[in-house]
């Protein structure tokens, strides 16, 4: 069983835990999220799991000429839990009524990575900033243009995007990258 390090303050756990998919009866989404943040509450476990979301989406219906906006879920059967995994945690969240097991193999739960997370919209994940100019020289890790060289031709922090200009072909080509597709040469 883990034990907890109770020099560790909370934002460092929060750092640590991870995001887990947990299966539940379909159309008790709301009704599991309330019954692990009531359990979490009741028994004190606020150091292992900090956020239950239930991934939904707006959409406008029309009907009959008026127009209402209106949510759904987008995995029906599944919530997301935010937490680190340790026996009592594990215990919590699998035995809350509704809930059918983690996703992951037998009953080990696997986490979500970082691109997952992102994919889904539910935590922005906070990456140190990159330290880029314009007309640096970058080599492109990941994606469809790895291991191609270019130079850097705008940058949005914000979005952290880059655009950067690649030879391909004989020919400059400006193509747009994520800040994790990219290392400065």
């Amino acid at each position: 069983m883990l034990m907890v390090d109770m020099t560790e303050t909370r934002e460092e756990r929060v750092k640590k835990a991870k995001w887990y998919v947990v299966h539940t009866y379909s159309g008790y989404e709301n009704k599991v999220k309330a019954n692990i943040e009531k359990m979490v509450e009741n028994r004190g476990k606020i150091d292992d799991i900090f956020e239950v979301i239930v991934p939904t989406e707006e959409y406008v219906e029309s009907k009959s000429g008026t127009k209402k906006v209106k949510e759904r879920k987008l995995f029906p059967g599944y919530v997301i839990v935010k937490m680190i995994i340790n026996d009592e945690s594990w215990y919590l969240v699998r035995n809350t009524r509704g809930v059918t097991g983690f996703v992951g193999p037998g009953s080990k739960p696997v986490p979500l990575t970082d691109k997952e997370v992102r994919a889904l919209g539910v935590q922005e994940i906070v990456v140190s900033d990159i330290d880029l100019k314009i007309k640096d020289a970058i080599k492109v890790i990941a994606g469809p243009f790895e291991s191609f060289i270019g130079t850097v031709e705008s940058i949005n922090a914000e979005k952290r995007k880059v655009k950067v200009y690649i030879s391909m072909f004989g020919r400059e080509t400006l193509v747009e990258l994520d800040f994790d597709q990219i290392e400065k040469l």
